[in-house]
C-alpha cells in the first residue's frame, strides 16, 4: 500500500466561519474513500485544496512525485460542442496517435452510455448526462487518483447505479464527498467524517459505510460516559473548591490546576456531545378524509410520446407513494398533474373539499445570491408564522442550524447542502393534507437527510416522492409505483423488490390495465399478522424502556455499546412494523 498524498495540519476559514482545523488525512493506493460530514463542515473545500483550486489558511499538502489527479466538480458545464469533441480535447496533452485518441473516445462513450439519441452538443445535455461526461472526461485520463465532488447529483437512479459499476471496475483509487448512503455502502472501503463532534475534528474509521456507522455509534456512546465521568469528577473538585483554604490539603495549587482542567475538558466534551439537528415538522390541516384524491384513468402525452395511461391511485391519510421509472416515464409530469400545473390527456382527478396540495420541486426554487439569510428566512419581516405561532427570525433560523450572526450574510456565500435547507424552511410554513415532492434531497447532508424522513413518516397526510436516494425510499415510501411501462401498471412494496423486478420481469406485479392501484383484501394471514402487530410493538416498547433504564446504571463502555446497539435494533423492527401496519392497514 503505497501513500498517494497526505494533507498535514490543514486549516481554512471563511470569514469569521472556520471549516476545519488541523486536519491531517492520508490517502493510499486501493483507498475508496467517502468524505462526509455536516453542511458547510469544508468537505468540498478540502478537495479544492487537494486539487489545487483553494489555498489553505495553514498546513500543507504533499503528494507523490508524478501523481496523476482527476477532479470532478458539483457543477458541470460545457460549451457547445459535440460530446466527442469534449473527450477528444481531454486528450489533448496525451501522448497518443489520433487514432489511439479516437479508439479511446468511442470506447469511453460507450461505457458513458451515449448515443445518437442524445443532442448534437454537450451544452445541450441534461444535468445528468453532463456529470456523467464529467466523469467520464477524468476517468479517460486514467488518474491514479480521483477526487468526485458530490458525483450523484443530477442523476437518476439508473445513472447512479451506472456510476457505482464504472467506479468500482474503472479505478481503484478516489476520495468521493456524498450523502448518498447507499451509494456509500456500495462503492467506499473507508470512510471519513469531518465534523466539530470529534476531538480531532474528524473520524476515521476503515471498512463499509455500515461499519462506520457501528463504530461510531460506539465512540459516541463512550463520549457520553465520558462526559458522566468528567461530570462526577468536577463536582468532587467544586465541593473541594468550597472547603476553606485549612481543609485542604498542603498541594492546594496542584489540586486547582487539576480541577481547572477537569472543569475545561467537561467544557470540551459537553459542547461536542450536543449534536444539533436540524428541527423539521411539517404543517398539516389535521384532516382526517379517507379520501384525500382519487385519480382514474390518468393519461398523458409530450408531442407524439405518450408517457403514461390509464393510471388509477387513491392518496388517504398515511400513503406515501415513491414514483419510480427511467427518465422520460412521466414521474414529474405527474406530479406536475396533481398539482394542477398540468392537464392529462384522458382521466380525472377527484379531490376532497377545499384540499391542500403542497408541491415541493427544488429544481425550481431559485433563491438570488444577492439576497441576505435573514430576506431568505423571513421575507415579511422579524417574524415568521409557523402552526399558528409567531417565531422570531432569530430563533426560525437556529431550528435550521443558522448562527443568528449570520443573519445579514449573503446567500451567495451559502454551501448547497445549506440553501437546501432554506428551500425546506419555506415549504414547512406551508399547511398541507397531500406533499408532492421533487428531488426534495439534493444538496442535504446526512444528519438533515433522516431527520427529513422522520418528520415525513410522522406526518399524516399523503405523500407522493421523486427521489433517486434509495434509503429515504425504503424508510419513507409504504409503496413504489413504476412508470414506463404502458401495458401495465406495477406497484411494489420496496426497492430491494422493484430493483429485482428490473433484473427478472417474471418478479413484477402485474395488475390489470384499467384497474386501480390498490392491493387486495387482506388474507386470513394477513388479517391474523395486523391484529397482532399492535402489540408486539407494546412489547418492543416496553423493552426499550427497560434497556434506557439499564443505561443509567452501565459504567463499561463495551457493555454500554452493546445495549445502544440493542436500543437501535429494537427501534428498528418497530419502525418496520409501523410500515407493515400501514400497508395492511390499506388493504383493510
Amino acid at each position: 500500500m503505497t501513500l498517494l498524498l497526505n494533507s498535514q495540519s490543514l486549516s481554512k476559514s471563511f470569514g469569521a466561519k472556520t471549516l476545519f482545523t488541523d486536519l491531517f488525512i492520508s490517502i493510499f493506493t486501493k483507498d475508496r474513500l467517502g468524505l462526509i460530514g455536516p453542511n458547510g463542515s469544508g468537505k468540498s473545500t478540502f478537495l479544492k485544496i487537494l486539487i489545487g483550486i483553494e489555498n489553505p489558511d495553514s498546513g500543507e499538502v504533499i503528494s507523490k512525485k508524478g501523481l496523476k489527479i482527476g477532479y470532478v466538480p458539483q457543477s458541470c458545464e460545457f460549451p457547445s460542442i459535440p460530446v466527442e469533441q469534449v473527450l477528444m480535447d481531454a486528450l489533448t496533452k496525451e501522448n497518443l496517435t489520433d487514432y489511439d485518441k479516437q479508439l479511446l473516445v468511442e470506447t469511453w462513450l460507450s461505457k458513458m452510455g451515449f448515443n445518437k439519441k442524445h443532442p448534437a452538443t454537450a451544452a445541450l445535455l441534461s444535468g445528468g448526462w453532463k456529470k456523467r461526461l464529467s466523469v467520464v472526461q477524468q476517468l479517460i485520463l486514467s488518474p491514479d487518483l480521483l477526487l468526485l465532488d458530490e458525483p450523484t447529483n443530477h442523476l437518476d437512479l439508473e445513472g447512479i447505479l451506472w456510476l457505482e459499476k464504472l467506479l468500482m471496475k474503472e479505478i481503484s483509487s478516489y476520495v468521493l464527498v456524498s450523502h448518498d448512503r447507499y451509494f456509500l455502502q456500495n462503492v467506499v472501503n473507508r470512510l471519513i467524517e469531518i465534523n466539530s463532534t470529534y476531538p480531532k475534528g474528524m473520524f476515521a474509521i476503515g471498512g463499509s459505510y455500515a461499519n462506520f456507522l457501528e463504530k461510531k455509534e460506539q465512540f459516541l456512546q463512550g463520549q457520553i460516559q465520558q462526559e458522566r465521568s468528567l461530570a462526577s469528577k468536577a463536582r468532587r473538585e467544586k465541593n473541594w473548591l468550597r472547603q476553606t483554604p485549612k481543609a485542604r490539603t498542603t498541594k492546594a495549587q496542584s489540586r486547582i490546576n487539576t480541577a481547572t482542567e477537569v472543569f475545561q475538558n467537561l467544557t470540551l466534551v459537553q459542547n461536542r456531545n450536543r449534536q444539533k439537528k436540524t428541527d423539521i415538522r411539517f404543517s398539516t390541516t389535521q384532516r382526517e378524509t379517507k379520501k384525500l384524491l382519487v385519480a382514474k384513468n390518468l393519461s398523458k402525452k409530450m408531442g407524439n410520446k405518450t408517457l403514461f395511461e390509464h393510471v388509477d391511485f387513491t392518496l388517504s391519510p398515511k400513503t406515501r407513494i415513491g414514483l419510480m421509472g427511467p427518465n422520460g416515464s412521466g414521474k414529474t409530469t405527474l406530479l406536475r398533474i396533481l398539482a394542477k400545473e398540468l392537464l392529462p390527456e384522458l382521466g380525472t382527478i377527484k379531490e376532497a373539499n377545499e384540499i391542500k396540495i403542497v408541491y415541493f420541486d427544488q429544481h425550481k426554487i431559485q433563491i438570488p445570491d444577492h439576497i441576505t439569510l435573514k430576506e431568505a428566512l423571513s421575507p415579511n419581516g422579524d417574524y415568521i408564522s409557523f402552526r399558528g405561532q409567531s417565531i422570531h427570525v432569530n430563533g426560525w433560523c437556529k431550528r435550521f442550524l443558522f448562527s443568528p450572526d449570520l443573519l445579514n450574510m449573503p446567500i451567495g456565500s451559502l454551501s448547497g447542502g445549506e440553501k437546501a435547507r432554506i428551500s425546506i424552511a419555506h415549504l414547512m410554513l406551508k399547511q398541507a393534507d397531500i406533499l408532492l415532492l421533487d428531488e426534495p434531497t439534493n444538496d442535504l447532508d446526512i444528519p438533515t437527510l433522516e431527520r427529513l424522513e422522520e418528520s415525513l413518516i410522522d406526518f399524516p397526510g399523503a405523500i407522493v416522492l421523486i427521489t433517486h436516494d434509495r434509503c429515504m425510499l425504503d424508510r419513507v415510501c409504504n409503496c413504489l409505483l413504476s412508470l414506463g411501462d404502458l401495458n401495465q401498471t406495477t406497484l411494489y412494496p420496496d426497492y430491494a423488490q422493484w430493483k429485482a423486478a428490473q433484473k427478472s420481469p417474471v418478479l413484477k406485479t402485474k395488475e390489470s390495465k384499467h384497474s386501480p392501484i390498490s392491493k387486495p383484501k387482506l388474507s386470513y394471514l394477513e388479517q391474523k399478522e395486523y391484529q397482532q402487530i399492535e402489540k408486539k410493538i407494546e412489547v418492543l416498547e416496553e423493552e426499550i424502556k427497560q434497556f434506557h433504564q439499564l443505561l443509567e446504571t452501565i459504567t463499561d463502555t463495551n457493555d454500554l455499546a452493546e445495549i445502544c446497539t440493542t436500543i437501535g435494533l429494537k427501534e428498528n423492527q418497530i419502525e418496520q412494523l409501523y410500515l407493515r401496519w400501514q400497508i395492511l392497514e390499506q388493504k383493510e
